[in-house]
């Protein structure tokens, strides 16, 4: 089973990218299944290594490994995994973090994430899902092997983008520590809502508590954004709480109160975060109060883009402010309105906070490129008449790692400025 490339072809896979795109195979070989691990040639039949082939998909294949005549094995993928697990334990705080990341660890398309004492898979590529099983069972080996308790997998494969690799979303619980692997996983998704989240089947709680910096978070693998939380700012969150020592601090987009309560835990003096969410909000008032700090920190239902204008008209400002939007373009084509949406909300964040405070500022687009994002938020700056200092930039946790030559691996910035005049 094998693709060729047309000559010419493969800039990208060759610049160090993972993926190759229906309209650069000159050549599919009649066995080529859907799914399988195939031989990549170029178009002269050189060999360039494995991936996985899928013709529903505009990406007909996702590169595995290159440069190894034999076929990937089960050898091949324990290797794979122990790296990936060796990589996490000598660089993050293992409570919770990113376990495998997709073409960065070279397990395409595939996602998990520990959140203590449970395993969260997203699956959205048909090569790696159909590996899944193995990868799981031989996951639970290596940590075990470490000292790791895991009480249950459940996966959050619920993405629409699973539809373009001619599979049907899916969420549930593939393990559990009391039943071993479920041979017939149940689609969640075809559960009627449930305000309770309780189901008299259901073989596990999907509720679990993180510590995060200090910061205690209950996390729910079920029903929670992503995969239940937000991993990538950890160590970013942590410079918050460096900074908040005795300051009013402002948190927009604060969804389950991380930034906020790292604030809080940080000495903030008074934390306000702002989320258009009413679960999110409710949630990060429970994790307050889990965390002993719901005298300082308190959450509101808001528009964020609505309510900075509204506060600044009213005078209000604050010592810090603290802007984690969603990403406002997931797309080449949407980058013009994203730049748009950036400068808008920064430049109403930045007239926000007091002379001599400081803003936090965050892009989680990879279109969004680093150089994009300072011009806008520079062009931000001469629009509100501040001057900004930079404190930091930063990027994704390690356990997001970025992979140089694949750009699609490289998406967070966090920047930190000090707003001052030239009084």
């Amino acid at each position: 089973m094998y693709i060729k490339l047309k000559k010419g072809q493969g800039r990208l896979l060759k610049s160090g990218g993972a993926w190759i795109f229906d309209n650069e195979i000159s050549e599919v070989s009649d066995d080529a299944g859907d799914g399988e691990v195939i031989r990549v040639l170029d178009f002269d039949d050189y060999f360039m290594g494995w991936g996985f082939y899928n013709s529903h998909s505009k990406i007909r294949v996702r590169m595995l490994c290159r440069h190894r005549e034999e076929k990937p094995d089960e050898e091949f993928f324990m290797e794979r995994v122990r790296a990936a697990v060796d990589y996490r334990v000598n660089t993050v705080d293992m409570n919770a973090c990113r376990l495998i990341f997709s073409e960065a660890d070279f397990f395409p398309g595939m996602v998990i994430d520990k959140y203590n004492d449970l395993l969260v898979v997203e699956s959205l590529a048909l090569g790696i899902d159909r590996l899944k099983p193995m990868i799981l069972r031989l996951l639970l080996v290596e940590l075990k092997e470490r000292g790791f308790v895991i009480r249950g997998i459940y996966e959050r494969s619920d993405a629409s983008v699973r539809k373009k690799e001619g599979m049907k979303p899916f969420k549930g619980w593939l393990y559990t520590a009391s039943t071993g692997f479920i041979d017939e996983p149940f689609n969640d998704m075809e559960r009627e809502w449930n305000p309770q989240g309780e189901y008299p089947d259901r073989p596990e709680n999907p509720l679990t508590e993180i510590v995060e910096n200090g910061v205690h978070y209950t996390v729910d693998v079920e029903n929670g954004q992503k995969t239940g939380f937000f991993l990538d700012q950890k160590y970013n969150r942590a410079e918050i709480q460096k900074l908040a020592k005795g300051k009013s601090v402002l948190d927009c987009f604060t969804h389950m109160g991380t930034f906020a309560l790292n604030a809080a835990r940080g000495g903030a003096s008074e934390v306000l975060g702002l989320d258009i969410s009413e679960l999110a909000v409710q949630q990060a008032t429970a994790n307050a109060k889990l965390n002993g700090l719901e005298s300082v920190a308190r959450f509101e239902v808001a528009d964020v883009l609505d309510a900075l204008p509204q506060m600044r008209k009213d005078g209000r400002q604050f010592d810090l402010v603290i802007l984690d939007p969603p990403a406002f373009t997931k797309s080449k084509n949407t980058v013009k309105q994203a730049e748009k949406g950036y400068r808008e909300i920064n430049r109403e964040g930045m007239m926000l906070v007091k002379d001599g405070g400081y803003l936090a500022t965050c892009s989680c687009s990879h279109f969004m490129t680093e150089d994009l994002f300072k011009k806008v938020i520079a062009q931000a700056a001469t629009s509100a008449h501040k001057r900004l200092r930079q404190v930091e930039f930063r990027t994704q946790a390690p356990d997001h790692p970025i992979l140089w030559g694949l750009d699609t691996s490289y998406y967070l910035k966090f920047l930190i400025f000090q707003v001052v005049s030239e009084k």
